[in-house]
């Protein structure tokens, strides 16, 4: 099976959104698919990363998708992402997130 997020994105347009406290994370790029990520302790995603650190600019490079998922909480998602997290239960069934480009949106008209 292929990696349907192996593509890299620019930041405005992320596959999914993750944020704890001040920490955004705008997820650009996956290595492996998810079952090869949940074999890999280092499996690691290519992502736009803000925070106060970053004096509220985002900075591009790799993390490891364990933080992520450990600290963070998806506040959006392309529908593809949250059926591949779903099929694979780190999230539960039925539920509803905004693309990130709504998230983004709401987000700029606060």
């Amino acid at each position: 099976m292929a990696n349907p997020f192996a593509k890299s994105r620019p930041a405005n347009s992320p596959y999914a959104i993750y944020r704890a406290g001040d920490m955004t994370w705008h997820v650009l790029k996956t290595y492996k698919t998810i079952p090869n990520e949940d074999k890999d302790p280092y499996a690691r995603w290519f992502v736009a990363a803000k925070s106060a650190a970053t004096f509220g600019s985002f900075e591009l490079g790799d993390t490891y998708r364990r933080d992520v998922i450990r600290y963070g909480r998806l506040v959006a998602a392309e529908p593809a992402w949250i059926e591949a997290m779903q099929e694979h239960g780190f999230i539960a069934h039925g539920h509803k997130l905004p693309t990130p480009e709504e998230y983004l949106w709401q987000v700029a008209d606060a």
